[in-house]
């Protein structure tokens, strides 16, 4: 091959994470997404027990919540493997739909937001293409918790049953919690929450998403590769597979630890009220200001950082493992171009 043929082919390559949403198949990418993220899910449930857990345990001032390492023997020691995943079939069960939901929401308004920013808005295709992330994170969470949110109730009181500072009241499985958070809250009780949900996934979702689009472009030019969009058009020889899956992994992990830093605060409010709003025997579930007040109460301001470390942890490795397997996804579901 002629130098001019190596740039001529160096130009045209793209990477996994340049393909549109009109570019891919969508029934292999909803099948085969739904398969791939059940797997992600149950390797990293464990983590997300041990965060909630942590988040909801009542302490005092002079106590504080055992770390991850001690939480994790101790759930091994009293209630075997199966107290990591309490709740997960309930969990794995909504997982499916929301993802769907948000995946399709990222990937058309990525897509819609690109070339308005581009061609009306006159931005340059870098900033274009990280307001265009950003965008579409923020509207795929929103639309997502619409599903995920009353899973994410039922699920969390699961994890927390048996444990220190767990609920009184006891749930046969996840239909018998539905059916009781409905008995008791009405179908308002599924949506407990939901307002905090929104504060901290959604802006949660806009910064990951554009940190790690700005993240990968970076990273690709430091390494000697120069793009016109995160992980746009090469001017180098195509870089391997393993070099690729590298970067990706290394930037989510890097947009994941900054996105759980900022919004654990609001992450454990959220857990509070989702998990020990019914726990008043009756009485009106607490408000926002009350929970926070509890938390301070029992920790000062540092309890709002309860689960941090799990939660990082968590983000961290979801982050890779899932942007790794969603370029992947994307890569085998893109239609075969004529």
């Amino acid at each position: 091959m002629t130098l001019r043929q190596q740039n001529q082919h160096a130009s045209e390559f793209r990477l996994p994470a340049d393909v549109d949403w009109h570019m891919l198949d969508k029934s292999k990418f909803f099948l085969l997404g739904a398969a791939l993220f059940s797997g992600v899910s149950a390797t990293l449930y464990p983590v997300v027990v041990l965060k909630t857990r942590q988040q909801v345990m009542k302490t005092t001032t002079t106590s504080s919540p055992p770390s991850c390492t001690s939480l994790g023997l101790n759930i091994l020691r009293r209630e075997g493997v199966r107290g990591l995943y309490k709740g997960f079939t309930t969990s794995l069960t909504g997982t499916i739909p929301a993802r769907a939901l948000y995946m399709s929401t990222l990937e058309i308004t990525k897509s819609s937001v690109g070339s308005l920013a581009t061609k009306a808005g006159g931005m340059s295709e870098p900033a274009a293409a990280a307001v265009a992330n950003g965008a579409a994170g923020l509207t795929a969470s929103v639309a997502a918790q619409l599903v995920w949110t009353p899973i994410d109730v039922v699920s969390q009181r699961l994890m927390v049953q048996g444990g220190q500072g767990g609920l009184s009241t006891r749930y046969a499985g996840g239909l018998d919690a539905f059916k009781t958070i409905v008995r008791v809250d009405g179908l308002g009780g599924l949506y407990r929450g939901f307002g905090m949900s929104i504060i901290t996934y959604a802006p949660s979702n806009a910064l990951w998403w554009s940190s790690y689009c700005v993240t990968q472009r970076s990273v690709w030019m430091s390494l000697g590769y120069s793009g016109s969009n995160c992980g746009g058009e090469i001017q180098a020889a195509a870089p391997s597979s393993a070099v690729v899956v590298g970067v990706q992994g290394l930037s989510a992990a890097c947009a994941g630890g900054v996105s759980a830093l900022l919004t654990t605060p609001f992450d454990t409010i959220k857990t509070r009220l989702q998990v020990l709003g019914n726990e008043g025997g009756g009485r009106r579930p607490p408000t926002v200001m009350q929970t926070v007040q509890t938390l301070v109460q029992e920790g000062g301001w540092k309890a709002c950082y309860r689960g941090l470390g799990a939660r990082w942890a968590s983000m961290s490795m979801s982050a890779t493992t899932m942007i790794t397997t969603y370029e992947f996804l994307k890569r085998l579901s893109t239609k075969v171009q004529e």
